[in-house]
């Protein structure tokens, strides 16, 4: 079937987009455990890029299972397929010209490896929220680590999953960085792959 598929050559491009919107569209990807601060951080970015006039949109994993990707179980390969749908809905979401916050604890580095090769040419800073297990037991606003623990839930990254953190990420926040602190880091580094060239 794939044979018979042509793509059609729209005239107007992402370049154009970007024109439009006055800005480079590119995508922030949060990795990092479930209660490291991803969806807090993202937030708090797209607050500050919506102040700078940026056009945005957050792409956050409990709001992506509950629709796109509903019916994915935690299973490795499930979780690798909740990656790749998320970089071709980013792909799609890049060329409209916004630039786009993906928070996922996404534990695998070939699935991020994936997300980086599907969006290029495009930007792809990977940010590592850097926060220990300890930390993110104690934050587990949703109950997660405690259920895992008592076998309630199989396949929890970071206790009965693996996860493999980023090497050289682009951006490393710890637990010692406030939301305003990761923003500003965060803001810092991408400020000058916004502008149009």
């Amino acid at each position: 079937m794939e044979q018979h598929i042509f793509p059609y050559n729209f005239k107007i491009t992402q370049e154009d987009r970007n024109l439009l919107n006055g800005h480079r569209s590119l995508l922030i990807w949060f990795t990092g455990l479930s209660g490291s601060g991803k969806s807090t951080v993202a937030d708090a970015l797209e607050q500050k890029l919506n102040s700078e006039k940026i056009r945005t949109i957050i792409l956050d994993g409990d709001n992506i299972r509950g629709r796109l990707c509903k019916g994915l179980d935690f299973s490795a390969e499930a979780r690798s397929e909740n990656v790749r749908r998320v970089a071709e809905t980013a792909n799609l979401l890049l060329q409209s010209g916004v630039v786009v916050l993906a928070s996922f604890v996404s534990p695998y580095k070939k699935d991020r490896e994936y997300v980086e090769k599907t969006i290029k040419p495009n930007i792809f800073v990977e940010v590592y929220m850097n926060t220990s297990l300890e930390i993110c037991k104690k934050r587990d606003q949703k109950g997660l680590y405690k259920m895992a623990e008592k076998g309630e839930i199989k396949n929890l990254t970071g206790v009965n999953a693996p996860y493999e953190a980023p090497e050289n990420a682009d951006i490393e926040i710890t637990e010692n960085d406030s939301a305003e602190e990761a923003v500003a880091k965060i803001y810092l580094e991408i400020k000058d792959q916004l502008e149009l060239k």
